[in-house]
């Protein structure tokens, strides 16, 4: 085989002799030689795809125990309060004497770990919180918040029943500054004479003292009702109604709340009156009882 060079600058051509055996062991070694460049340049790129994975999942995990670290920090504070709460909730237990509702203080709920204490006291050596370990602190915790929110709810119940019983209960001083004048029962009457049931009680004073209600409940009449004059009656729930009688005016309307102790009407001597006081009468059930014990003298 033979290899034809022109020369252009001597427009000469030249022949020079190729060895055919020596082309192809040329072209195998170059091809053999660009595939392992290729190779080494793929191998390079794969080790440095695999090298930034890598480090991309040592950067996720860094992140993860980061921030699993400050959620444990976290829990540790929830922890705390808690504990704040079972000591807040069982104060206020046994200010209500509310024997049935225990917080557990001396039993705080079995939570925690090494990151509560100290850093001096830790022991480096020991394995970090996991997230198995967190998620079980977390369930229980959460347990323990249900638990507690449940007992300060029923608690809760339990205060606002007894205030509202309070507030509603009869029980107080329709005359402040009054003196009882004339008690429950048979008596004679003042200005027929005769013997006749007195169906309450009456509070004498001076005309334009102020009456108060006993209870909190809603106004079911406010007006004149024959030989009660201006009456004020009051309906407390649980069966109890008050009357307030003989007032000079009445300051309440029919439908409106008012609370226990509020001034309803001024003290007179409307209707069947021989001078300013209150005919005070408590109806339980439909029926008008003694309101002698639920005068008091505050």
């Amino acid at each position: 085989m033979k290899m034809i060079i022109f020369l252009n600058s001597r427009k000469k051509a030249r022949r020079l002799p190729v060895n055919l055996r020596v082309c192809v062991v040329a072209l195998a070694a170059v091809s053999a030689l660009t595939g392992y460049v290729f190779n080494l340049a793929g191998v390079y790129h794969e080790k440095h795809t695999v090298k930034n994975e890598l480090q991309a999942l040592e950067d996720v995990r860094l992140e993860t125990e980061t921030a699993l670290n400050a959620m444990v920090g976290r829990l540790s504070l929830m922890q705390s309060h808690v504990v704040r709460l079972d000591a807040l909730g069982s104060r206020l237990a046994q200010m209500a004497q509310v024997d049935d509702i225990e917080f557990g203080v001396g039993n705080p709920p079995g939570l925690g770990g090494p990151h509560n204490l100290p850093h001096n006291l830790i022991d480096n050596s020991s394995r970090e919180l996991s997230d198995y370990d967190f998620l079980i602190s977390l369930n229980r915790l959460e347990q323990a918040l249900e638990d507690r929110r449940d007992k300060l709810q029923a608690m809760e119940a339990m205060l606002m029943g007894r205030s509202l019983r309070h507030q509603t209960q009869p029980q107080g001083n329709p005359a402040k500054g009054g003196w009882i004048s004339s008690l429950f029962g048979y008596r004679t009457d003042p200005i027929t004479g005769k013997k006749e049931f007195h169906p309450g009680v009456d509070l004498a004073g001076k005309s334009g003292m102020g009456v108060t209600a006993i209870g909190s409940g809603i106004v079911t009449w406010s007006g004149p009702d024959l030989g009660y004059g201006n009456l004020v009656e009051i309906n407390h729930g649980n069966g109890y109604v008050t009357r307030y009688a003989h007032n000079k005016e009445n300051l309440v309307n029919v439908g409106e709340k008012v609370d226990k102790g509020q001034v309803i009407a001024i003290m007179g001597s409307t209707g069947r009156s021989t001078g300013a006081h209150v005919h005070f009468e408590v109806v339980k059930n439909d029926r008008r009882i003694n309101p002698r014990s639920y005068i008091s003298s505050q």
